[in-house]
């Protein structure tokens, strides 16, 4: 079989070198520059690869294709592989062909990254043999060729889940539905959501579906009926026909013969999005029956990603906070709830259109400064002018730490959270939080 493999990529690499290592004839080629790393990979499996261009003829002389996640189907190269009928699949589906380990899946608009390192942690502490993979970095597909592992835990965007169609999850996971990358959908909530469903797709009874019902978007989309599965909702408000509730600190998880209650008191993890986070993590963990007192244990010991909610220090008092991948309103929702202290929020960048009306209660209760970062600030002063007490602006993270060191009080919190893309000042959200915590460091830590 001849595979042609689109994107070199994390994704694209791990499928060649896996399609290499199973006897496949394979054939990469990258439209930008790939990487060195990767590229030392390839030419050290041997794989023929190309970048800057697509050779058609080679590329449409494939059986089946391999297209990385961030390729729109609107590509022209994958617009004629489609007319010439030739399959298109992800590396997730590709993989899944080549191991009969169980897979954990997690997709969400919001919080699957937490999601699914927390039930890796939570698995691993527990003792199972357990890999990681997916959206979070790390090659499914290149983890196969050892094939070692009896668990996978796995990221899913959306764009992987796309090009799924034989792949089942035997444990998948639905966080939320919010507007987000819409311009892949149509601008239709109604694609992007059926796109999510996804997670859902090929189960049988003895598989577990756990979504979010309080949620509008996955409760309009998620069709019960047609569902062979075994659903299983979580809710913080009180949903009908719940089976994982929070009461006080406690996850309580009844489940056919899964039951369980987890005291979630030591977690780290703050804010309304993290207890949703957490009821989908721990429910993993119970229905490969891990006991509650190993699930609390590990909970105490995680430790997030960087960029999301992370306490980068204290200083007099003032704690500051790092939600720099807080890229949407919906994020930055979750993390002003969190948090119980008077804020002062540094925001802005990058508008992807954002409707900040949602913000304007939390900002009234809890917001004392809002410092905006970014090129273009009017539109979020403009939003904010009559909601918080002092609102500045800058297009310097040195200077928005040290107006916030300066405004601050016992007790406050610094909170970067900013709703907006970093591309303005930044290389992207990581080197946005990396500044902020070296601003922290030197300006308020040093002294």
């Amino acid at each position: 079989m001849k595979i042609a493999i689109l994107g070199a990529g994390e994704s694209g690499v791990g499928a060649a070198l896996l399609a290499k290592a199973k006897g496949l004839e394979v054939f990469v080629s990258d439209m930008g520059q790939i990487k060195e790393p990767y590229k030392i990979k390839l030419q050290n499996a041997g794989i023929p690869f190309e970048e800057g261009t697509h050779s058609k003829d080679r590329i449409l002389a494939a059986d089946q294709i391999i297209k990385s996640p961030g390729i729109p189907e609107k590509a022209t190269i994958v617009q004629e592989a489609i007319e010439k009928g030739i399959a298109i699949i992800s590396e997730i589906e590709f993989a899944g062909r080549y191991t009969d380990a169980r897979f954990i899946c997690i997709t969400g608009t919001n919080g699957k990254t937490t999601t699914t390192l927390l039930t890796y942690h939570l698995l691993q502490c527990a003792g199972l043999n357990v890999g990681l993979a997916g959206n979070i970095g790390e090659s499914l597909a290149e983890k196969v060729i050892e094939n070692k592992h009896d668990y996978y835990v796995v990221e899913l965007s959306s764009f992987q889940l796309d090009n799924m169609y034989q792949f089942k999850a035997h444990v998948g996971v639905l966080l939320n539905i919010t507007p987000d990358h819409l311009d892949r959908y149509g601008y239709s909530m109604e694609k992007y959501a059926a796109s999510k469903l996804r997670i859902a797709q090929n189960m049988s009874g003895s598989d577990f579906f756990i979504y979010n019902a309080d949620d509008q978007h996955i409760a309009s989309a998620f069709n019960h009926e047609a569902f062979g599965g075994t659903a299983v909702p979580f809710s913080l408000e009180g949903a009908e026909k719940a089976k994982v509730v929070y009461e006080g600190d406690q996850v309580k998880v009844n489940v056919q013969f899964f039951e369980g209650t987890v005291d979630t008191a030591k977690s780290p993890l703050i804010g309304k999005h993290n207890q949703y986070n957490t009821m989908a993590a721990i429910t993993v963990a119970k229905l490969l029956d891990v006991s509650d007192e190993a699930i609390a244990g590990a909970l105490e010991t995680f430790r997030n990603a960087d960029h999301r909610l992370q306490h980068v220090g204290e200083a007099k008092g003032v704690t500051y906070i790092n939600d720099s991948k807080a890229t949407n309103v919906e994020a930055v929702w979750y993390a002003l709830d969190g948090i119980k202290q008077p804020i002062i929020w540094i925001a802005g960048g990058v508008d992807k259109g954002n409707d900040y009306s949602v913000l304007e209660e939390l900002a009234r209760e809890k917001v004392k400064v809002l410092i905006c970062l970014g090129t273009d600030n009017a539109k979020l002063q403009e939003a904010f002018k009559r909601v918080v007490p002092i609102v500045a602006e800058t297009t310097s993270i040195d200077y928005a730490v040290r107006l916030s060191r300066s405004l601050a009080e016992e007790g406050d919190v610094v909170l970067l959270s900013p709703a907006c893309a970093s591309f303005d000042l930044f290389n992207n959200y990581e080197h946005r939080g990396q500044r902020f915590k070296e601003a922290v460091e030197k300006i308020v830590l040093k002294k």
